[in-house]
Parts: C-alpha cells; sequence; structure tokens
C-alpha cells in the first residue's frame, strides 16, 4: 500500500511541475509577441514610407487581428494571476490557450513579413536598380543591329514558317528596351518626389520590360544553335527511318505495319529537298512521330509473331464451355439452397463476375490483342465453375442423413425413421453424379 500511494504521488508532483512548466511558458510566450508586436509595427511604418499604403495591407491588417486575439491571452493571463483560486485543470487550460494564441500570432506575423521583404529590399535599392536598368537597356540596344542580321540571314536559310517565332523579336525588343527606359525614369521622378507607391510600380513595370526585351534578343543567338541541332537530327532520323522501312518489309502483310510504314513513307517524301528553305522543327517533329509509330507497331507485329495468337474459334469454345459448367454449377448451388456453403457461392459468385466483365468484351468480334486475355478469363471462369460445383457436392453430401441400415451393412448408422431422407439424399446424388457425368464427357 505504500508503494501505491508513492507511485500516486509522484505523479502528482510530475503533473504539478509540468503545469508550473507551462505557466512559465505562457508568461515568456506573452512578452515576446507583445515585444513583437511593437517591433512589427515599426517594421510596417518603415514598409509604408518605402511601399506606400496599398502593398503593406496585408501585413497592416494582420497587425490588427494579432492585438485582437492577443487581448484574449492577455485576459487569461490576468486570470492566472489574481485572487481567485483556480483548479489546476482550469489553469493548464487557459495557459495551453495562451501558448497557443501566441504561436499563431508569431507564425502570422513572420508570413506576412516574409512577403514584403523582397519588395523592400528593392524599393531600397531602387536608385541602384534603376541604373542598372539603363545600363542593361545601353547594351541591348547595342545588340539589335546584330539580331537584325541574324535574322536577315536566318531567313535566306530557313523558310518563313520556321522563322515565324523570331522573325519580329528585334522589333518588339527595341520598343521595350523604350518602354524600360521611360519607366526607369517615372521611377526616379516620382521617388523624388516622395510618391514611393507610384515609384515602385514605375520600378516594377521597367524590371519586366528589360527582362522581356533581353530574353526576346536571346532567343534569336539560340534558334540558329537550336535549327542546326535540329537539321543534323533530321539527316540522323531519316536514315535511321529508310532503314526501318528496309527492316519491316516482312511486315507489309500486318495492315497495322502497312499503314505505319506508309505514313513514314509520306513524311520523308515530304521533307524539304536541299535547294529549298526547310522548317527543321516542323519536319524533325513529324517525322519523328512517324519513326516512333512504325517502332511501336512492327515490336507489336514481332511479338505477335513470336507468340500466336489464338483464334477466335478457340475463345468461342472455352467460352461456351465455361458457360456450361456455370449452369450446371448454378442450377445445383440454387437447388440445393439450405445445404450449400459459403465457399461454393463464393466461388460461383466469382465466376459469374468473371463471365460478366468477359461478356462486355466479347459481345462482337474479338480483337487480336484481347483474344489471349479472354481465353485466360474463360478458362478461370470454367475452373471457378468447377470448383463451385465439387465444393457444392461436397456440402450436400455431409449434409445426408447417414442411415446404415439400408443395404444391410454399415451398422454404426442410424437406424429406422429416416428412409425418406435417405432416399431423398441417394437420387439427390444420382442426379448430380449424372450431371458430372455430361459434363466429364
Amino acid at each position: 500500500m505504500a508503494g501505491f500511494w508513492g507511485t500516486r504521488k509522484q505523479e502528482r508532483a510530475q503533473v504539478a511541475a509540468q503545469d508550473a512548466e507551462l505557466g512559465r511558458r505562457a508568461d515568456a510566450a506573452l512578452v515576446a509577441v507583445d515585444e513583437r508586436v511593437r517591433t512589427t509595427s515599426d517594421e510596417l511604418a518603415f514598409a509604408e514610407i518605402e511601399l506606400g499604403q496599398d502593398p503593406t495591407r496585408d501585413l497592416r491588417d494582420a497587425l490588427g487581428a494579432v492585438r485582437t486575439h492577443l487581448r484574449e491571452a492577455f485576459q487569461l493571463n490576468q486570470l492566472n494571476h489574481d485572487e481567485i483560486p483556480d483548479t489546476p485543470e482550469e489553469a493548464r487550460t487557459r495557459n495551453a490557450r495562451i501558448v497557443q494564441l501566441c504561436d499563431w500570432a508569431e507564425d502570422l506575423l513572420d508570413e506576412r513579413l516574409q512577403a514584403l521583404a523582397e519588395p523592400v529590399a528593392r524599393a531600397r535599392r531602387a536608385p541602384e536598380i534603376i541604373e542598372g536598368i539603363r545600363a542593361q537597356v545601353v547594351q541591348d540596344e547595342a545588340r539589335i543591329p546584330r539580331i537584325q542580321a541574324s535574322v536577315a540571314r536566318l531567313s535566306q536559310r530557313y523558310s518563313p514558317d520556321a522563322l515565324r517565332k523570331i522573325s519580329g523579336n528585334a522589333r518588339e525588343a527595341a520598343s521595350l528596351l523604350e518602354f524600360a527606359t521611360h519607366g526607369a525614369d517615372i521611377s526616379a521622378a516620382r521617388r523624388e518626389s516622395g510618391q514611393r507607391e507610384q515609384a515602385n510600380l514605375a520600378l516594377e513595370t521597367a524590371i519586366e520590360a528589360s527582362r522581356r526585351a533581353t530574353t526576346l534578343l536571346d532567343a534569336v543567338d539560340t534558334f540558329e544553335v537550336e535549327a542546326l541541332r535540329a537539321e543534323s537530327t533530321l539527316d540522323a532520323i531519316a536514315e535511321d527511318s529508310r532503314d526501318d522501312l528496309a527492316a519491316a518489309r516482312d511486315l507489309l502483310h500486318v495492315p497495322a505495319v502497312a499503314a505505319a510504314m506508309t505514313t513514314l513513307e509520306t513524311e520523308l517524301n515530304a521533307l524539304v529537298p536541299a535547294d529549298a528553305k526547310p522548317d527543321p522543327f516542323t519536319e524533325l517533329t513529324r517525322l519523328r512521330a512517324a519513326n516512333a509509330a512504325l517502332d511501336v507497331e512492327v515490336a507489336k507485329a514481332r511479338e505477335r509473331a513470336a507468340r500466336p495468337v489464338p483464334p477466335e474459334s478457340h475463345v468461342r469454345h472455352a467460352i461456351d464451355d465455361a458457360d456450361r459448367q456455370l449452369g450446371v454449377a448454378r442450377s445445383v448451388i440454387s437447388g440445393h439452397r439450405g445445404w450449400i456453403g459459403a465457399d461454393a457461392r463464393t466461388r460461383l459468385a466469382e465466376a459469374e463476375r468473371l463471365r460478366l466483365d468477359l461478356g462486355s468484351r466479347t459481345g462482337g468480334p474479338i480483337e487480336e490483342d484481347d483474344r489471349e486475355q479472354a481465353l485466360a478469363d474463360a478458362r478461370r471462369c470454367g475452373l471457378l465453375a468447377s470448383e463451385a460445383l465439387h465444393l457444392a457436392q461436397r456440402d450436400i453430401d455431409s449434409s445426408r442423413p447417414n442411415d446404415g441400415g439400408w443395404g444391410g451393412q454399415g451398422g454404426g448408422g442410424r437406424r429406422g425413421g429416416g428412409g425418406g431422407d435417405v432416399v431423398s439424399g441417394i437420387l439427390g446424388g444420382l442426379v448430380i453424379g449424372s450431371i458430372l457425368d455430361g459434363i466429364f464427357d
């Protein structure tokens, strides 16, 4: 008994220590979040100076929500320190709620401050960023004559369709660079006049315009390299396609292979001759797709040749055999409902479900790709029906009256009073036996 009371005392001491620790955490969390609200208010003021009112609305709303919910936390903390005694459960609940509210406030302020960190840093670096935009504009404007010369040179080699993506890049880039310069000038002017929000908006548009202009100019330089790579790949795929066509001649009797070969030959014949302007990207895409389609059909045909497809008549015969076995099993089980166990009924249900799925796929002509699976499903269905019939026969045999008085033998059985049941059992066995003989014949 002393050990029991000692254990209970230790448990109470441990709970009291945990409650005290939770109370200290609640007090510390309140102090920390109160300081965090103060510093965040200062950061909000600085951010409004840098960005204006609208970009800082989310942080301002978050501060309002935090102040509202912290009133509840401070009220709970006041209840912990008033003169009215509390139960340990009440104090524990209040401290847990205080910690929860403080953690939520810290997380919310962290999230909103992190979202503002990059815009504030960019606004503080606005003069430096504006100078960088102007330097990038000067550099890109110097590239425009060379880019125009590259487009003119490429137009002598490639078709207008191939050049459609880059033919207007130099003109569009020049317009974007002019817009970037204008945006940078407006941003600097608005910042000097104290209109920080408008200055930051103009700065964002100038940054984006400069970035898009650089991307358009880079695309022209990249196009020339990519076009050369596409031409080289096109030649290799064309040669490979001709080899594939020669290797697939022995499969011309397969309709799918013949159609894929015709498509590939059409794409090869449609290739632009050497003295014309090609569109290597479009030609490469179409030829690659036709070549891949032929590879797929050839692989299917060779796999089918290595594994002959069963004739449809064999599949139909297996389905008919499964139907016969299903019919016999269904009639036997439905005729002896009170005698049949769960195993036989489960096998029959599985067989019927499989036959239903099989019927949805074999209602019309059976495609060659489906015959092997259909044959396997039909055989499985017949096997399940046969197992159901076997289990049903076992259940019927075990449920028959065991009367040893018939024929003067089997003295260990019951005698008298069961003649009718025995006869019905024998007749039932004869019927089932004749059914089984018909199946195996």
